[in-house]
């Protein structure tokens, strides 16, 4: 059984979603109820998900359960699924996630089991590992870091000082730098003109075997599924990876490097320093990515890329030298 971070706060009825949404039903019995509130890959017949204008081309419903969206949306959709239709599916999204979930109390951390810490462990006297937490055997945890509540940790994994980690799931062989956040709320919001309304976000950061995480880097959890780092991936210093990104197998990413939320990356990509990649793009295996680009589409397998907007290298250094030599 995998460990809970949250508290769901289900089955929400439809009548309590009216009490919270302006909205308008398509093929829903009143007496209905949603066990959770989750992404559209996670759809079920008990689960309800949600779909925006700007990505709705590119899913494929493949459950039968209750889906929010907009009208614009309920007038192209060809499923037979129930509806939701809303005027602004961001900031339902948003009141919904709040009222499917919270955080643990303070008094459900301590009423979970005391932490598992297995054998040959190095942990300092000045750090704090929170109910629930499984630590694995030969692991290192250093002054002034925080492990949070039903985290696990995998063997053979150091923890260098100061570091926050929550919400997360670590394998083995893990390599976490000085002074890193992992599994933090992500920048994911509502934009409103009098207060901008937070998305609770309910998923994890999974760091598979070998990962090495530098020192200040961030690493923000999934909102409604996961944040994922490959196998011997490595980040330097001063990274941010935000909600939702994937990251493949052997990839190496220079210090500086951004990575904007819902982006799906590859196997054995290289990034140099201070790259920005956009949001909601597919970079594929064994791209290369040049010190300083900006991505802002997607990238095939076994390109090359540089400049701002990043483009194939040889392309960009041939216009260079056009324009500048």
């Amino acid at each position: 059984m995998m460990p809970s971070f949250s508290k769901n706060l289900g089955p929400i009825s439809y009548t309590t979603i009216k009490e919270h949404l302006e909205c308008t039903p398509v093929n829903i019995a009143e007496d209905i109820s949603f066990n959770e509130f989750t992404s559209i890959k996670n759809l079920n017949k008990n689960r309800l998900s949600f779909l925006t204008d700007t990505h709705f081309s590119r899913e494929n419903i493949l459950s039968d359960g209750t889906i929010l969206c907009s009208q614009s949306i309920n007038k192209k959709f060809k499923y037979n699924n129930p509806l939701i239709i809303v005027d602004d599916v961001h900031s339902a999204v948003a009141k919904l996630s709040n009222i499917f979930y919270r955080p643990f109390t303070l008094r459900e951390i301590e009423s979970l089991d005391k932490p598992k810490i297995g054998s040959n462990c190095n942990i300092s006297e000045t750090a704090v590992i929170e109910n629930g937490s499984i630590i694995g055997k030969n692991v290192n945890i250093s002054a002034g870091c925080y492990v949070g509540h039903n985290c696990i940790i995998g063997d053979n994994t150091s923890i260098d000082s100061n570091t926050v980690v929550s919400n997360s799931i670590i394998a083995e062989n893990i390599n976490i730098g000085r002074n890193s956040s992992i599994g933090q709320q992500g920048f994911g919001f509502a934009i409103s003109k009098n207060k901008n309304i937070k998305i609770f976000h309910t998923g994890r950061v999974i760091l598979q075997a070998d990962v090495n995480i530098g020192s200040n880097c961030t690493i923000d959890r999934g909102s409604f599924g996961d944040t994922i780092i490959g196998q011997n991936t490595f980040f330097d210093n001063l990274c941010h990876v935000a909600h939702n990104v994937i990251i493949g197998n052997n990839c190496i990413f220079a210090a500086m490097t951004g990575i904007a939320g819902s982006t799906s990356i590859g196997n054995h990509v290289m990034s140099g320093g201070q790259v920005g990649i956009a949001g909601h793009l597919n970079i594929g295996n064994n791209v290369q990515i040049a010190a300083q680009s900006g991505v802002l589409k997607d990238i095939d397998n076994d390109c090359s890329v540089m400049g701002h907007p990043a483009i194939d290298k040889l392309k960009y250094i041939r216009k260079y030298k056009k324009n500048y030599a």
